[in-house]
């Protein structure tokens, strides 16, 4: 049976938008089987996606020195239908921000924490446009954690 990794974004900006689609390839890679990648917004997320899905990768924005209100609100519609059922589960985490990153990399930390979510990769942070490197990165990012999902029963 195959596994299921959900992206979790919110992507207002075009910046945004370029680390979703390179996270998108790197999850979607080839080389990577029996990995299904579903894609949701963050203001459309339920319960019931983030149950479906053996593991997560959340993008967001850095506002005032926080997630974005719409991954937050994500949050709060699912952390506690999820709290228990999800423990364990791998994620990974790219923010992009002029300003405040730490603070959004704080606030998921706490969440994803709190529901007992495994950090298989480190987070990625981007301030200004992506790089080559920064996109790079946001590839591996959503390779990390579909192939850590390929090799889980």
């Amino acid at each position: 049976m195959g596994k299921t990794l959900l992206l979790l974004h919110h992507t207002p900006s075009p910046h945004c938008q370029e680390m979703f689609e390179a996270v998108l390839a790197g999850a979607t890679d080839p080389e990577i089987e029996g990995v299904e990648v579903v894609r949701r917004p963050a203001l459309t997320v339920s319960p019931s996606d983030v149950l479906a899905a053996d593991g997560y990768v959340l993008g967001t924005p850095a506002n005032l020195g926080y997630m974005s209100g719409a991954l937050k609100h994500a949050f709060d519609v699912c952390y506690y239908p999820c709290l228990d059922a999800t423990r364990g589960r791998p994620f990974g985490l790219y923010v992009h921000g002029n300003e405040g990153v730490e603070g959004a990399e704080r606030g998921v930390t706490a969440i994803t924490t709190g529901l007992g979510w495994s950090k298989v990769v480190d987070y990625v942070t981007v301030s200004g446009k992506p790089t080559k490197d920064d996109l790079e990165s946001c590839w591996n990012l959503g390779a990390t954690v579909a192939a850590t999902l390929m090799g889980t029963d």
